[in-house]
């Protein structure tokens, strides 16, 4: 049974820091790839950033690049996003996805529609 749960969110001032935590299970973590997305109150669901599962790269959504990288531990069937420089326009429910990927990580991770399994979510606040 696919389930994926994240944790880490929290509120914290600009240009601060959180680190999110996503454990899959077994069966999510059969896919070959994984991804952050973010969603906030009137807006759009945002691809931040996406990992293949066994190896072959990352990929950073616009907003995430030089601010926010993303890693697995295999080990752990865990996946992580490290935030840096937080800004208030990074305020949203984060949460983490899995899917068979067929196209390049950066289409996949714009379109959202290959990363079919999602999992609950984690709210992230930053004040200025």
């Amino acid at each position: 049974q696919d389930e994926m749960v994240a944790s880490g969110g929290g509120s914290v001032q600009a240009g601060g820091s959180l680190r999110l935590s996503c454990v899959a299970s077994r069966d999510t973590y059969s896919r070959n790839a994984m991804a952050w997305f973010r969603q906030s109150p009137g807006k759009e669901r945002e691809g931040v950033a996406a990992i293949y599962i066994n190896g072959g790269g990352t990929w950073l959504g616009d907003s995430a690049k030089g601010r926010f990288t993303i890693a697995l531990d295999n080990a752990k069937s865990t996946l992580f996003l490290n935030m840096n420089r937080l800004k208030p326009e990074d305020t949203a429910e984060y949460y983490c996805a899995a899917g068979n990927v067929g196209d390049a990580l950066g289409i996949a991770l714009a379109n959202g529609k290959e990363f079919n399994t999602r999992g609950r979510g984690t709210q992230v606040i930053v004040s200025s």
